[in-house]
């Protein structure tokens, strides 16, 4: 049957649209690409001084690139690259007792970012489970005060952890004069960041639940399941991404996180990484090369958990943003 005439557009007009589309998509790109490098900016000059000898970071007027020559600007075969930041970070020290013969005497991969990786991951986990058993519950059950208590685990992730640290000090002051035997720091930290964390992570796990098909919980009840067998066969593996999501996000606070780390732990041998590097800006406050150093090491396994795990957490949100 053929088309009647006037329903389709001209060809110049569909000439038009064409080119539009494409001039649209060509300025996205590059905006895109612009504000790319913009915001990697900061992150490649971290890592070119971290390479860079101390009289390279101080020299005046500064180089991009320490490949100059008295007779050339650029050099390859000249460049200065050095690991002398790094090396005032880890402290390598001889040692025959160590499986590579040696041993990283530096605090801040000795002591502060194993407590930062002990507390994030810890965190992380706790939070994850608790907020999913959470979740599902007020997903799949309704009860007296369900909404209530909606709202209120709503209202708690408006109050920053900075307006309860004088209440939390006092309590882990208190807490430690107590004859508690499994009590110290640790503890006290990981519980303050779960508390923390946890309420926003109860209504992410939630929504997740919710756009679950209830159809399938009770097909598998049909079938002889438990709600505990359904729950661990058949939603949790569904809300995987979701989970995913929950633990990144808690992960990546408690790692960031500073105040309360540097406020609520006494001793500094339990305190995390980012108490070291504020420890160590002190200590190194012209040395750009070393401080550059101790960001990078303290960036670096962020940045790997993300590239493991960056499927499934671009999958929930991406799930997450169509569901909503």
């Amino acid at each position: 049957m053929r088309e009647p005439l006037g329903s389709r557009p001209p060809t110049s007009a569909r000439t038009s649209l064409l080119s539009r589309k494409v001039r649209e998509g060509l300025l996205t790109n590059i905006a895109l690409i612009i504000i790319t490098l913009v915001a990697l900016l900061p992150i490649a000059t971290t890592v070119l001084i971290s390479f860079k000898r101390e009289e390279d970071v101080t020299r005046k007027p500064p180089v991009i690139f320490p490949c100059d020559t008295p007779t050339s600007k650029f050099d390859l075969t000249a460049c200065r690259w050095s690991i002398e930041g790094y090396e005032r970070v880890a402290l390598p020290m001889p040692s025959p007792d160590a499986l590579l013969g040696f041993a990283l005497m530096g605090r801040m991969l000795s002591t502060y970012l194993p407590n930062t990786v002990l507390y994030a991951v810890s965190t992380a986990l706790i939070v994850m489970l608790l907020a999913g058993l959470a979740g599902y519950g007020f997903s799949r059950y309704r009860f007296p005060g369900h909404d209530a208590m909606m709202i209120a685990i709503l209202a708690i992730t408006g109050v920053p952890l900075l307006t309860n640290l004088l209440a939390l000090y006092q309590m882990g002051a208190s807490l430690r004069n107590l004859p508690i035997p499994i009590y110290n720091d640790r503890v006290f930290i990981i519980l303050v960041y779960t508390g923390f964390y946890l309420p926003m992570s109860i209504w992410i796990a939630k929504g997740f639940f919710d756009a679950i098909p209830r159809e399938l919980e009770e097909a598998a009840l049909i079938d002889g399941c438990s709600v505990i067998g359904g729950l661990a066969r058949i939603i949790m593996p569904l809300a995987t991404p979701g989970m995913t999501a929950i633990f990144l996000l808690a992960f990546v606070g408690v790692w960031n996180e500073f105040i309360a780390g540097y406020l609520l732990i006494t001793k500094n041998s339990l305190k995390p990484a980012m108490f070291g590097m504020y420890d160590f800006l002190g200590q190194n406050l012209i040395n750009a090369q070393v401080i550059a150093a101790a960001c990078i090491i303290i960036a670096l396994p962020m940045v790997l958990v993300f590239l493991v795990a960056r499927q499934s957490f671009f999958r929930a949100m991406v799930e997450g943003a169509i569901k909503g």
